[in-house]
């Protein structure tokens, strides 16, 4: 299928499709005219790759563990790869860092918001 059906298909846009085949991602054969031809199973790839970017994930991340998921029932559910869960625990550690500097953040703001409005 060319890019416009997987586009209309996953609901992603075009432009992101071409940057998840430049991140590796997605693998698209060439065609001899130079169009982009994607396999039917790429609208699942599409799926577990929004998937696992929602759960914060980057796409360097994805291209090592995307290997790894597989569906069920439509949901995207990883597999035990080797490797899987400490990628997983890894960002998930990350992520946490990143909420923490974040609440700080916050709270230096509520200080500067309540000094600037005198309260």
């Amino acid at each position: 299928m060319q890019i416009s059906a997987l586009a209309g298909r996953t609901g992603v846009s075009r432009r992101l499709l071409r940057y998840y085949e430049e991140q590796g991602l997605l693998k698209p054969v060439r065609l001899p005219n130079g169009y982009r031809d994607y396999a039917e199973s790429e609208v699942t790839t599409v799926r577990h790759i929004r998937a696992l970017l929602e759960a914060g994930l980057p796409t360097a991340v994805i291209a090592d563990l995307l290997h790894c998921v597989h569906d069920d029932d439509g949901r995207p559910v990883p597999s035990t790869c080797p490797g899987m869960v400490g990628n997983l625990r890894r960002e998930q550690r990350r992520i946490a860092a990143e909420i923490t500097r974040l609440q700080s953040s916050h709270q230096a703001l509520d200080t500067l918001l309540s000094a600037a409005e005198g309260t």
